[in-house]
C-alpha cells in the first residue's frame, strides 16, 4: 500500500501530522460554555486538544454549546480528534465547559 506518510524501518506508516501554521486556538474553560473565535480551516481533518483541567467537549458549528451531558474530558491528556473527512460534514467550532475549576483547553489543527 502506498502512503504518503513517513515510514519506520520496517516499512509501516507513522501516523504524523504537522501543526497547522496560524492553527493555535486556547479557549478558556470556566462556568459558561465558550469556543474557539476563529473557525477551524476548512481543509483541517484532525485537532489535538490539551485541557489544564476537566472539562465537558461539544464539536459542532459557529453556535455549538457545551453542557454537562457532553462528552467528559480529563486534564492532562493530549488526544487527537476528527473534524471532517470526504465523506463527512466539518466542525468548525470546539464548546468547551468546565467540569469542576476555571482552566485553559488548547487546540492545535494539524495538515
Amino acid at each position: 500500500m502506498t502512503t504518503l506518510m513517513p515510514t519506520d524501518s520496517n516499512d509501516n506508516a507513522i501516523p504524523a501530522l504537522r501543526l497547522k501554521s496560524s492553527g493555535a486556538h486556547s479557549i478558556a474553560a470556566s462556568a459558561a460554555s465558550a469556543r474557539n473565535t476563529a473557525a477551524f480551516d476548512a481543509e483541517t481533518k484532525i485537532l489535538s486538544v490539551y485541557a489544564t483541567v476537566p472539562v465537558y467537549l461539544k464539536f459542532g458549528d459557529s453556535s455549538v454549546t457545551a453542557t454537562t451531558s457532553d462528552h467528559y474530558y480529563p486534564a492532562g491528556l493530549y488526544y487527537d480528534f476528527a473534524i471532517g473527512g470526504d465523506q463527512t460534514g466539518h466542525y468548525t467550532h470546539l464548546a468547551v465547559l468546565r467540569a469542576s475549576t476555571d482552566g485553559t483547553v488548547y487546540v492545535s489543527e494539524k495538515e
